[in-house]
């Protein structure tokens, strides 16, 4: 374990963060630099607009880790900023359109674009963030990096169609939820470590071990979002909760949960699920409790979380090795 997570703050939020600026802390803040550079214009409603946008996309993981997968590999380089700029424009254009389709009012501790502006707003900077993402991919001297994100990007896009195909379909076999995660969230981590590894001229069986770890890391990752939108707290967490219940969208408790309960119980969840009772998430608190669906949710996505570490055995030790490892933890803990 890296001294900066052994240090007194418990709370995992402060630990990654303290963690995060040891390792990659100079290069995130170039990354965050160039973020502001790229997202301006000289129409002023259109800069208001795009500086606004920078500041929701959030913690910035995926240029956190594929700075890290670049420094585990030989050391970061010019294209890692680029790329690390480009995922996570990438990733605030869907945050962006995300917050459209779930109605969402809050995140980051801001008003979202779509309560600030409106919907219209919303899909053109979306639409801006991921062509301008492109644009900027397309600058480095090969189209590799070009071909990998395009083909993320379209797995990310399709999965959320898929999701919302799914909506009310609380018989949803747990492999089909996967398969929906797996895309729209692990898929663009995924890339942004495979990115990383290559770019720092990592073998094809070490690109392809630290894609698998990123892919991991985001199944664990979304998984503690499915707890956190039935557990967490708005004002910790500076965003709207509950828009997986709003738009009838059955998550890991809530598969678990209706595999497990029978009775009462299970038509109590049902009835709560399609908005047919007047306060429906003390209801599936207390339901998902009693049944085990938290505790549950929370060993599966450890169990990710310990595969992702398992996927760093073949590098090198280093600090950034150990942050990786250490990233693992930090997703299933976190509550924010």
């Amino acid at each position: 374990m890296t001294p900066s997570m052994a240090a007194t703050p418990t709370e995992p939020a402060e630990m990654l963060r303290a963690t995060l600026f040891a390792t990659v802390g100079a290069d995130l803040q170039r990354v965050e630099t160039r973020l502001r550079e790229e997202l301006r214009s000289d129409h002023p409603y259109v800069d208001e607009l795009v500086r606004y946008g920078c500041l929701l996309g959030g913690k910035r993981l995926r240029p956190a880790l594929l700075l890290l997968a670049a420094k585990a590999c030989g050391g970061v380089r010019d294209e890692h900023l680029t790329l690390a700029t480009v995922v996570e424009m990438i990733h605030t254009a869907t945050l962006v359109h995300d917050d459209v389709i779930d109605e969402a009012g809050v995140r980051r501790h801001l008003a979202t674009v779509n309560a600030r502006w409106d919907n219209e707003a919303s899909v053109l900077l979306g639409d801006f963030l991921f062509t301008h993402a492109f644009y900027l991919a397309s600058t480095l001297p090969t189209t590799h990096a070009c071909r990998l994100i395009g083909h993320a990007t379209n797995i990310v896009c399709e999965g959320e169609l898929r999701q919302k195909g799914l909506r009310g379909r609380f018989d949803l076999d747990p492999a089909e939820y996967f398969a929906v995660v797996e895309a729209k969230t692990a898929e663009l981590c995924s890339v942004s470590c495979e990115l990383g590894a290559f770019y720092a001229g990592a073998g094809p069986e070490m690109a392809q071990a630290l894609s698998s770890y990123g892919r991991d890391l985001g199944i664990a990752f979304q998984l503690a979002d499915d707890l956190l939108d039935f557990q967490g707290d708005e004002d910790t967490l500076g965003k709207s909760l509950g828009t997986d219940l709003q738009k009838q969208r059955p998550t890991l408790p809530i598969i678990h949960l209706l595999e497990q309960a029978t009775g009462r119980d299970r038509s109590d969840a049902l009835a709560a699920m399609r908005g047919e009772v007047d306060e429906p998430l003390p209801l599936l608190r207390s339901l998902l409790a009693k049944h085990g669906s938290f505790e549950h949710t929370l060993n599966v996505a450890s169990e990710y979380a310990r595969r992702a570490a398992g996927r760093l055995a073949g590098l090198a030790p280093s600090v950034a090795r150990d942050t990786l490892s250490d990233l693992a933890s930090f997703v299933v803990q976190r509550r924010r």
